[in-house]
């Protein structure tokens, strides 16, 4: 079959300012978490394709975020700290600290009582979610780079650069090990037990729950650097750092399709749960749906808000401003979302719209909206301008893009 081409996709979720690294769907299906390159994690509605909460705490990428089953999330990065968050509040709930390199993945325990985090400071920890306390697994001698639990929580897996996979039997941790013939990037477990990691000569590799090899894929041509099942354990989706992402058939042990992306790396894939739609971050901080069956790029699902900017068709500065839609709106008629909205911005001091919480930074501030200011905001981009804020870090190379955007703002908020 044919692979798919990412040209058509419409509906992409854009709100960060860089690499998607990391996507976690709620056991509801209605919620997205992302965490990203930019510093920020952000909890998206899956109902409305919108942001509802930027989360920003991490010094560094947010490389891993996950749901709790009691409705918290949780997020860890390059910063070596772990963040548990309770939904709408603006700072963790609860930091997990002992790690001492960066954080790539996490993994819940199936009865939800205990995280497991992998680092590339050559350890896997797992912590109590009730009182934060950790015990450390030792014995990879490189990188760990991906965690899961098995299905009855009785074991944990791990997989590193060290070529090894890792099965940790809970709760002494005595690990089995089996040595693969490449360096191991990520690991998932199905229903059924069933290991699959893939590594970095772009092959996925089966192993039976005691660690037996039961088969292999050749999924892409450049390293595997994400991996993840569908809920009903049939199909396995496979990032490659080549930009492409493989579906394949678990059972056949067959490649079904291949999806193209505009040739830029795809670092975090995630099924939803309750249809056979895949979601996928790419390295243009964009987050889009595909259906997993076809391949096709799924439009707007039925009973989903129109596009905002269908008004502006042919608009350039609206489709610039289409990265910020996600997160603001131009009318104040509409649903609060993770920003505030724009109505009315031109003319108004920072931090100063009622009924939204800006961060105390910026309440400190001396910036009134303006053409010029806003243009200056994403010239020297929201971290260096606005000190403090909650904005995904993101910038406009162009200077004709960024008079577009202010153009459009000033149309369109005007009406």
């Amino acid at each position: 079959m044919s692979p798919v081409s990412v040209s058509t996709v419409h509906a992409d979720m854009a709100g960060h300012g860089g690499p998607v690294r990391a996507l976690a769907v709620s056991p509801d299906g209605n919620g997205l978490l992302s965490g990203s390159f930019d510093t920020a994690a952000i909890r998206w509605s899956l109902e409305t394709d919108t942001a509802e909460q930027v989360l920003r705490y991490h010094a560094d990428a947010v490389n891993a975020v996950a749901f709790l089953k009691d409705g918290r999330i949780v997020t860890a990065g390059a910063d070596a700290r772990i963040a548990v968050w309770m939904t709408g509040r603006p700072q963790p709930e609860r930091v997990f600290e002992g790690h001492v390199g960066p954080i790539v993945a996490l993994a819940v325990s199936p009865d939800g009582a205990c995280l497991a985090s992998a680092s590339w400071d050559r350890t896997v920890r797992l912590w109590s979610l009730s009182d934060g306390t950790s015990r450390v697994l030792e014995g990879h001698s490189q990188n760990v780079n991906g965690v899961a639990f098995s299905p009855d929580g009785k074991s944990l897996v791990s997989v590193g650069y060290d070529l090894t996979l890792r099965i940790w039997h809970l709760p002494d941790s005595k690990p089995d090990i089996i040595t693969l013939p490449a360096p191991l990037n990520a690991v998932a477990v199905a229903p059924d037990g069933e290991i699959v990691t893939g590594a970095v000569d772009g092959m996925l590799r089966m192993l039976t729950a005691d660690g037996k090899i039961s088969g292999e894929v050749a999924a892409v041509t450049t390293p595997v650097v994400a991996v993840t099942i569908s809920a009903d354990g049939t199909l396995i989706a496979a990032a490659g750092i080549g930009g492409t992402v493989a579906i394949v058939d678990r059972k056949s042990r067959s490649l079904l399709r291949t999806l193209i992306g505009p040739g830029l790396p795809v670092w975090s894939v995630a099924f939803l749960s309750y249809r056979e739609t895949l979601i996928t971050g790419g390295a243009d901080g964009k987050i889009r749906r595909w259906n997993a069956r076809t391949g096709e790029p799924n439009t707007v699902p039925s009973g989903k808000s129109a596009d905002p900017l269908a008004a502006y068709a042919g608009d350039h500065g609206a489709e610039v401003f289409r990265a910020c839609v996600a997160c603001h709106t131009l009318s104040d008629k509409e649903g609060q979302r993770a920003g505030p909205t724009l109505a009315g911005l031109y003319g108004r001091r920072i931090a100063s719209l009622p009924d939204y919480r800006f961060s105390d930074a910026l309440k400190t501030m001396d910036i009134v909206w303006t053409p010029e200011t806003v243009a200056k905001l994403f010239e020297v981009g929201p971290n260096s301008y606005t000190p403090g804020t909650k904005m995904p870090e993101q910038r406009i190379g162009s200077a004709e893009d960024r008079r577009a955007l202010t153009d459009f703002i000033g149309r369109a908020t005007s009406r």
